[in-house]
């Protein structure tokens, strides 16, 4: 668990004045409690008091588990034949019924919002602790980069998995398969979003679906891919090519690779997000492909795979040290090519460090 992040947490409910914090989020549950749980249509929910000990409230199958976890204040579960939000109601209101109570306004169904409003009608909820826990996270600890460190090892060894995969005939779910197989042999139980294994012309969306398309002679392929790792989430990519590329081909990745490194180069405290994206956009519409670079430049990570900044054009949030996130620029022409090069960051002093360490220079597979 993280006590220093409650404990920056409960410093701003007392300076709003809010009583009482309901976390609903399964990513930021895990990030405060330690704690990650994905509950389906059950419900799982931090409480954090200002002045009583916060709580867990898990369905009782995962008791034992979250008990086990590193969070070490109490967990409350409920049955499936139990209403949870009766529950919860008796729990708060042993502490003294809230007059302000913060949710995650982003991530709270009207659904489970009006339920909570029913049990608490002269509550003030008017508050949102979404962007109050994005800045929490913001900025890493080194015992969080040493965690994101290694999710990127993983990353790199399921890159090495796929690699060795390839091969003429091979449908990207087999090699999918491989990478995701090997993986859950040497330990890592989770992957930190659907791997993406798209070949040839499927590369061209960058959110493709791996099917039963097969691996052709000068075909690139593109692996988007992470693990979780303790908690901590890696995301990268890489584009490789299978037998000798074209001249087009050599020349989108080229341009692809030239807009990743200048972006890279000029991460460093003091620069904006938007400016990061401005360096690795100019250098593709420099080259007259700026129409097929059809997303931003990259988003925040750590104990969820998309976490705030977001790295896009007119964002003048002021990068930091101990920031992560990613940087990853492409070029999706469709029918023909798509090429997309990512490596996830923390910022140093003096610029940064990239988590996963596999070759960015075109790896032709033989």
């Amino acid at each position: 668990m993280n006590q220093e992040k409650i404990n920056e947490l409960k410093k701003w409910m007392a300076s709003e004045n809010i009583e009482l914090t309901y976390i609903s989020d399964p990513g930021h549950i895990a990030y405060f409690s330690g704690y990650k749980s994905d509950p389906h249509e059950r419900v799982l929910a931090l409480f954090v008091s200002l002045k009583d000990d916060p709580f867990l409230f898990t369905p009782a199958l995962e008791v034992e588990d979250a008990e086990k976890s590193s969070w070490i204040y109490p967990v409350h579960g409920y049955l499936d034949s139990e209403n949870p939000w009766e529950k919860i109601a008796q729990l708060i209101k042993k502490m003294g019924t809230p007059n302000k109570i913060a949710t995650e306004k982003e991530a709270l169904t009207v659904a489970r919002f009006d339920i909570l409003n029913n049990y608490f009608p002269t509550s003030d909820f008017s508050a949102s602790v979404t962007p109050v826990i994005e800045k929490l996270q913001l900025l890493k600890t080194p015992s969080e980069i040493a965690k994101l460190m290694e999710a990127g090892n993983w990353a790199d060894v399921a890159f090495e998995i796929g690699f060795k995969a390839i091969k003429e005939g091979a449908k990207e779910q087999e090699i999918l398969a491989e990478i995701e197989y090997q993986l859950k042999r040497q330990g890592i139980r989770s992957m930190s979003f659907d791997t993406l294994v798209l070949t040839g012309k499927n590369a061209a969306s960058p959110h493709g679906n791996p099917g039963g398309t097969t691996v052709a002679k000068q075909d690139l392929v593109l692996f988007d891919l992470g693990v979780v790792y303790n908690g901590y989430c890696s995301d990268a990519t890489r584009t490789v090519a299978y037998k000798e590329p074209t001249d087009f081909q050599k020349e989108i990745y080229s341009i692809v690779l030239e807009a990743q490194l200048k972006a890279m180069d000029a991460v460093k405290p003091g620069v904006t997000a938007g400016e990061l994206d401005e360096v690795a956009r100019g250098v593709i519409s420099g080259y007259g492909y700026g129409e097929y670079f059809n997303h931003r430049l990259g988003h925040g990570i750590g104990t969820t795979v998309h976490e705030y900044p977001s790295l896009v054009t007119g964002n003048d949030l002021v990068i930091e040290e101990g920031m992560c996130f990613s940087i990853e620029p492409g070029i999706y022409i469709p029918d023909k090519v798509g090429v997309r090069i990512e490596d996830c960051l923390h910022v140093t002093k003096t610029g940064c460090e990239a988590f996963t360490k596999t070759a960015k220079d075109l790896i032709i597979i033989d």
